[in-house]
């Protein structure tokens, strides 16, 4: 029965770390102005957890415990450290907590207001532009997501070593070069915002379609950004461009269940079984994106593309898709963030309006451009586009320089699985 009850209290302890320690780690930040010390607290007091509620039980406010046993860390820290006086200042108010909590297990009076401004001030800071994005990708994932490194090394096929050393060299370069804890204001905001939504978004695209491995979809990464994009629309309800994030999240995500087969083979989007979808997450994806349009202005990218996936959500059938309408919100997100990929997806919905010979000119014109050349979906499309104009042979080749070109083993036997198909030069479509 002990046994029991330290494994529940071990679960406790893993729930409550994922739902607090963000806000841990964002108070303590403003408290010591660093955010790897307020990690290395945040740590402490999760040891302290681990080490005290299996004998003395959850106490009944988790988060308050666990930020009241950092404070008394960060003050026993400050003390011992030779620069106390000028610390003592940056602590100011904090320190009166010192009288108010005697014992770790008392419970903090936290103000709301503030702690979500702490966490809105933490999400700039991990994902501030001086670093690489693979570092703001997965300093967000610890200190937002709350996973642990062998977590993020494992979602991104990484070494636990690796994603370690970026973790650290991150708060290092966070620390020398002084990034100040604030959310930034005029001009600024849309910029660093630009680098938020950015970082949540390659983690639900990592999850969503693993770009290698052995797996087509990492659901666990999906949710971790859908749970940092909820919690970001929390923290900034005025951004449209937030809302569209989340509404093109919820409305992909509602396709999980039906992108894999019984053996658990891909399944692409025209071929999925639609009952599968969630239409929970479909009305989630909607009213996110109605929110994004009553806020006003010009559509941005992220409300561009939840509008191109709520076309498809729309759809009872593939049959039944507006791909004019779909080609036309392409243009208009070309136009707005004008990429080789945008064009390509572009080409794919003007082949399904009208017709595949209008969309292959854009595809060679792509190709010839040469920006594409060792992006799998490009011959993946064309190779498509060859099929239904009856090109079996070319179709084919391109089909397997796709394969070839992709580092995910599912996707690689689907492409060889199409290629195989088309048989003569006559082909099936």
């Amino acid at each position: 029965m002990a046994e029991t009850g330290a494994d529940d209290a071990r679960r406790a302890i893993d729930a409550v770390w994922r739902i607090e320690s963000a806000r841990l780690v964002a108070g303590l930040t403003r408290i010591v102005r660093d955010v790897g010390i307020a990690e290395e607290l945040a740590q402490d007091a999760l040891v302290a957890a681990l080490e005290q509620w299996p004998e003395a039980g959850v106490p009944r406010n988790p988060g308050a415990w666990l930020m009241a046993t950092a404070k008394h860390r960060a003050i026993d820290r400050m003390r011992r450290n030779e620069r106390f006086a000028r610390k003592l200042q940056l602590l100011g108010h904090e320190l009166e907590i010192e009288q108010r909590l005697s014992e770790p297990t008392a419970e903090a009076a936290l103000d709301g207001e503030e702690i979500e401004d702490d966490l809105l001030r933490l999400v700039f800071t991990a994902c501030h532009p001086v670093l690489s994005r693979d570092a703001r990708v997965a300093l967000t994932l610890r200190l937002l997501g709350g996973l642990t490194t062998e977590e993020i090394a494992r979602a991104f096929l990484a070494s636990e070593a690796t994603v370690a050393q970026r973790i650290v060299r991150a708060k290092r370069t966070l620390s020398r070069k002084r990034v100040p804890f604030e959310v930034p204001q005029g001009p600024e905001l849309g910029e660093r915002l630009s680098s938020v939504l950015e970082v949540v978004y390659l983690v639900f695209n990592e999850g969503y379609a693993a770009t290698a491995g052995d797996d087509w979809m990492r659901p666990a990464l999906c949710e971790d950004a859908l749970r940092l994009g909820r919690i970001l629309a929390g923290l900034m309800p005025r951004e449209p461009e937030v809302h569209g994030l989340v509404a093109l999240m919820e409305i992909q995500a509602s396709r999980s269940a039906a992108r894999t087969g019984p053996s658990g083979a891909p399944v692409l989007l025209l071929d999925q079984d639609r009952s599968r979808w969630d239409h929970l997450l479909i009305r989630r994806g909607f009213a996110a994106l109605a929110r994004a349009g009553e806020l006003g202005g010009p559509a941005g990218p992220y409300v561009l593309q939840a509008a191109i996936a709520a076309c498809h959500a729309r759809a009872l059938t593939a049959g039944d898709t507006d791909w004019a309408q779909i080609a036309a919100l392409y243009e208009a997100l070309a136009e707005r963030m004008p990429s080789p990929v945008v064009e390509l997806n572009r080409a794919v919905a003007v082949a399904k309006a009208y017709g595949p010979a209008k969309g292959l000119e854009l595809v060679d014109a792509l190709a010839a451009d040469g920006s594409l050349r060792d992006y799998h979906l490009l011959p993946s499309v064309r190779g498509d586009l060859l099929a239904r104009l009856g090109r079996a042979k070319e179709a084919r080749a391109e089909l397997e320089r796709a394969a070839a070109l992709t580092r995910n083993a599912p996707e690689r036997a689907l492409l060889l699985d199409r290629s195989a198909a088309l048989g003569g030069d006559s082909g099936p479509w």
